[in-house]
């Protein structure tokens, strides 16, 4: 329980920090479209770091280890999806854009997870 919400604690200041650069540091330095694209990567953490808080406040209610594999695919997610999404607006090169994905796919994970979870639990 509390290991995810220190983890959201990290990720929503990380995603709040890589904002305010994306804002303020990429401005004039790449193409509207690649800002679009670091966005998206912000946006993405900040859903997915409320859902590790949801996580860690659901396991302080009830123990489940799906609801555990919730939360690590939410940060798997937050680290691939996001974070080649980062690496791709900075660098342009295709192969972060691929993996992207791997980490949707993750996210999604997470959610059929939680989801499961909650239906069992409540």
């Amino acid at each position: 329980m509390k290991l995810f919400l220190i983890l959201g604690a990290i990720n929503g200041f990380i995603a709040v920090a890589l904002g305010a650069f994306g804002a303020h540091g990429l401005e004039g330095k790449v193409a509207e479209k690649q800002i679009g694209t670091w966005n998206t990567a912000v946006d993405y953490q900040m859903f997915h770091t409320m859902a590790l808080f949801v996580t860690g406040l659901l396991l302080a209610k009830f123990q489940s280890g799906g609801l555990q594999w919730a939360g690590w695919m939410f940060l798997v997610g937050i680290i691939i999806f996001s974070g080649s999404l980062y690496l791709y607006s900075v660098t342009s090169v295709k192969t972060f854009g691929m993996i992207t994905p791997i980490g949707g796919v993750a996210f999604l994970i997470g959610w059929v997870l939680l989801g499961t979870a909650v239906m069992r639990n409540l």
